[in-house]
């Protein structure tokens, strides 16, 4: 069961309690909310470790980009330094190495703002569905508080 379908099972707790005529309280059975509650803190773990594996994943990404870049850029000045010392040739071989190493450069800028984009959109759902978890959790104490400080009153 994911994140979700639980925080949807706590939601159904509440909402099919008995409501409290008047008051906008409701009686929910304790046990199973905070069974519930002990099944999201359970999870919780896993989203964790996969907001970890993205960030890095996008290390590995951009480390990737980044030596892919340095080798297209060595592998041009290779090819520069083993061309023809003729001045025409020279000269059309620096602007292909130019030309190879903007083109090297702009893909591992590419590639990296990829990287980060993508990251960032996990890791927003992600933010997204714990905040979503703490929500709900926050709500299911303050009506367990709720429910506690009327039965001693």
């Amino acid at each position: 069961m994911d994140i979700f379908e639980m925080l949807d099972e706590l939601e159904e707790i509440v909402e099919t309690g008995s409501k409290i005529p008047l008051t906008g309280k409701v009686v929910i059975d304790a046990e199973e909310l905070l069974d519930c509650l002990e099944q999201i803190r359970s999870v919780l773990p896993e989203e964790i470790r996969q907001a970890r594996w993205v960030a890095r994943e996008r290390e590995r990404m951009l480390a990737e980009a980044e030596k892919e870049a340095q080798l297209t850029l060595e592998k041009t000045k290779e090819q520069v330094e083993h061309l023809a010392d003729e001045s025409e040739i020279v000269r059309v071989a620096k602007e292909r190495a130019e030309e190879i190493i903007n083109k090297a450069q702009d893909l591992g800028l590419e590639i990296r703002e990829g990287a980060n984009i993508y990251a960032d959109q996990l890791l927003e759902q992600l933010e997204k569905s714990l905040d979503k978890a703490l929500t709900s959790i926050r709500e299911g104490r303050e009506e367990l508080h709720g429910i506690k400080n009327r039965s001693t009153v």
